[in-house]
C-alpha cells in the first residue's frame, strides 16, 4: 500500500509540478511517449481548474476578457494546485492573487471584486435552511427580545471595498442594461450576499447593517448587538433592518439565550 501511495503521489506530483515522472511509470508506450501522456494528464487538470474558476468568477471573465482570464488562471494555477476532490472548493485565494498580479494592476476594483464573486459562489453552494417566523417571532414577550440570538442563512456574507462592487457585479449579470455607467470614486460600498432559493442577491447595505449583522453571526444576544451597534451608529434602525434581512431570507431562525 505505501508503495502505491507513493507512485500515486510521484504521479500526482509530475503533473502539478512538472517533476520527473517516477522509475514506475514506464517511459514509451506504442503510440506515444511518457512525457507526453503526463503531459495529456497535465493539460486535463489545467483545463479542469481554468473551468472551475471560470464557473465561479464570470464577473472577472467578463472584465478581463477570455484570453486575459486564460492568461491569469493558467499563473493561478501554477501557483496554487487543488487540494480538493470537489471543485467548487477551488479558487479562494484568486482575490488575494489577483492584488499581487501585475499585469492586472491598472484594476484597482478587480480583487473586491473577485472577493466578491467569491462570496457569490460559497453562497450557492451553502447548505440550505428554512425562513425566519414572524409569526412565532411576534409571541415572544417584548421584554425577552434583547436576549433572543438570531441566526443567519448560511449563505450569508459581508463584502467590503473602496470601489462600487455590487454595481459592477449587477452591471454584468444575464439581462443587465448594456447601457451603464459606474463612478469607480463614487466611494466605498458594503456588499451583503445571500440567498433565496437557488438564487444569489447581492444588496448594498450600511455601515450600520453590517456591523450589526456579523455581530449577530458571531452569536451575540439581540440587545448586545444592537446597543453596541447603536454606539458606534446613532441612527441604526433596527426595526427597519429587521423587516428588511427577514425579507431577504438573511434571519432564518432565533432561540433563546440566557438573561444576565
Amino acid at each position: 500500500m505505501a508503495d502505491l501511495n507513493d507512485d500515486l503521489s510521484g504521479f500526482a506530483r509530475a503533473i502539478v509540478h512538472g517533476e520527473t515522472p517516477a522509475a514506475q511509470i514506464k517511459d514509451s508506450y506504442p503510440n506515444y511517449s511518457a512525457d507526453i501522456a503526463i503531459e495529456v494528464y497535465r493539460n486535463n487538470y489545467r483545463g479542469n481548474l481554468h473551468d472551475a474558476l471560470a464557473g465561479a468568477y464570470p464577473v472577472i471573465k467578463q472584465l478581463v476578457g477570455d484570453d486575459f482570464f486564460r492568461f491569469m488562471a493558467r499563473k493561478f494555477v501554477e501557483q496554487h494546485p487543488s487540494h480538493s476532490a470537489n471543485l467548487h472548493h477551488y479558487g479562494a485565494e484568486l482575490a488575494d492573487f489577483v492584488a499581487g498580479f501585475a499585469p492586472a494592476q491598472e484594476l484597482v476594483y478587480l480583487p473586491d471584486v473577485a472577493a466578491l464573486e467569491w462570496a457569490c459562489h460559497v453562497a450557492y453552494f451553502a447548505a440550505d435552511a428554512g425562513k425566519l417566523s414572524l409569526e412565532r417571532l411576534a409571541q415572544v414577550p417584548p421584554e425577552q427580545y434583547p436576549y433572543l440570538i438570531l441566526r443567519a442563512h448560511p449563505s450569508c456574507g459581508i463584502v467590503r471595498s473602496r470601489y462600487p462592487v455590487s454595481a459592477i457585479w449587477h452591471a454584468h449579470q444575464p439581462g443587465a442594461d448594456s447601457d451603464f455607467h459606474i463612478d469607480l470614486a463614487s466611494g466605498p460600498a458594503i456588499a451583503l450576499v445571500s440567498r433565496i432559493g437557488d438564487v444569489v442577491q447581492v444588496d448594498d447595505v450600511s455601515e450600520a447593517e453590517a456591523d450589526w449583522i456579523q455581530r449577530i453571526q458571531s452569536g451575540e444576544m439581540l440587545g448586545m448587538a444592537t446597543v453596541a451597534t447603536l454606539g458606534r451608529h446613532p441612527d441604526f434602525d433596527l426595526q427597519a433592518t429587521l423587516l428588511k434581512l427577514a425579507t431577504q431570507n438573511v434571519l432564518i431562525a432565533f432561540t433563546h439565550g440566557a438573561e444576565p
